[in-house]
């Protein structure tokens, strides 16, 4: 058996997508079939979209779905049909970092998620015109109106659950809340910055607002993003385009440096920038995917007063954990992902494209159905 559904199939790297009818097949043993409600837009999918990223095409990506969960597969007891769920990454669940509950460094990340664009075996459960599309994005490809989805890469909400502003809880807000709550660890004396306010940024704003940071700091090129990250509790605002932003840093943190940087940009002169601005024992993270081979230029005197650098994928959180708490947050007017989210039909999913990239909408959502 299977199902037809719309989805926004990407060509290839470079071209727009284009709405189209695929098939899509049963789930297997240890995979669900799930309605989409609505799926976020995230900067890599644009990765993806504008070539950046490799992924084998063409294809149907999108990672951050959520919806109704219409069969599960026998080997799935964590979800039965009628869940409502959030979609995230898959993982293995069996290597040493999966049994360690950190499934962001599975070591089958890469292949499950982005690089193999297929099942192990192989398959893939969505085909146009009886001729196979690269799927299993993220473990989910969730730009269409169904998804197969790997078991692991569901987590489920309570039924009352707004999911069409939840979706992007899979991706871009685990990624940046993640990053400052399990790795950067904000605490309210650490001077803070963050580098970028896209959603993933302002996610991190949020997080470490909520930890009480008295000195935070949000840097970006777009006045009304800084703006915005003003009033999610961002305490200073830099023009990131400012040829005197180390300067400006130093001042707004009495001279000392900052304790934590969190740069989601993924520009290796941002990195190093954030490098600079660290005072002695700082630790920046960085989470942003440029294309392979990008590279940080790092002066090696300047970190050796115990300066740190560390890389992180999903905000090196088990969705299973960290989305329910976000789920908490947002319905305790803490998480205001209102402040972020735009709704778009699938039919207009280049103009989301279109206005994410332009820096004109935070996070755009794809809706499925009427909203």
């Amino acid at each position: 058996m299977s199902v037809t559904a719309r989805a926004a199939v990407l060509p290839r790297a470079g071209e727009p997508f284009v709405v189209r009818d695929i098939r899509i097949e049963e789930p297997r043993d240890d995979e669900v079939l799930v309605r989409l409600v609505a799926t976020g837009l995230c900067h890599t999918d644009l990765g993806v979209r504008f070539g950046g990223i490799p992924f084998p095409l063409p294809g149907v990506i999108g990672h951050e779905g959520a919806g109704i969960v219409l069969r599960a597969g026998s080997a799935v007891d964590e979800v039965e049909p009628g869940d409502s769920v959030v979609l995230s990454f898959s993982s293995c669940g069996a290597c040493d970092s999966c049994v360690a509950g950190r499934p962001a460094y599975c070591v089958e990340w890469y292949a499950r998620n982005i690089g193999r664009g297929a099942r192990a075996d192989g398959s893939t459960a969505l085909s146009l015109a009886q001729e196979p599309l690269g799927a299993h994005f993220f473990g989910q490809s969730s730009f269409a109106e169904y998804a197969v989805v790997d078991r692991r890469s569901v987590v489920k909400v309570p039924s009352d659950a707004d999911l069409a502003m939840l979706a992007p809880l899979g991706c871009g807000v685990l990624t940046g809340f993640g990053s400052v709550w399990n790795v950067l660890d904000v605490q309210p004396a650490h001077r803070t910055a963050v580098f970028g306010t896209g959603a993933v940024g302002l996610a991190g704003v949020i997080a470490a607002a909520l930890r009480g940071a008295r000195t935070l700091i949000a840097v970006d090129v777009v006045p009304e993003r800084l703006e915005l990250a003003r009033e999610l509790g961002a305490t200073h605002t830099f023009d990131g385009r400012d040829p005197a932003l180390a300067d400006r840093i130093r001042e707004a943190t009495g001279g000392l440096g900052l304790h934590r940087a969190f740069d989601t940009t993924g520009n290796p002169g941002v990195g190093r920038t954030a490098i600079d601005a660290l005072g002695t024992g700082g630790t920046v993270a960085v989470c942003g995917a440029p294309p392979p081979g990008t590279e940080i230029p790092v002066d090696i005197q300047g970190v050796l007063v115990g300066k740190s650098l560390v890389g992180v994928t999903m905000g090196a959180a088990d969705p299973r954990e960290l989305i329910p708490e976000l789920v908490r947050l947002h319905a305790d007017g803490e998480l205001p992902l209102e402040r972020l989210v735009g709704h778009y039909p699938l039919d207009r999913i280049e103009d989301a494209v279109a206005d994410m990239h332009g820096g004109r909408r935070v996070k755009p959502v794809i809706v499925f159905g009427d909203r």
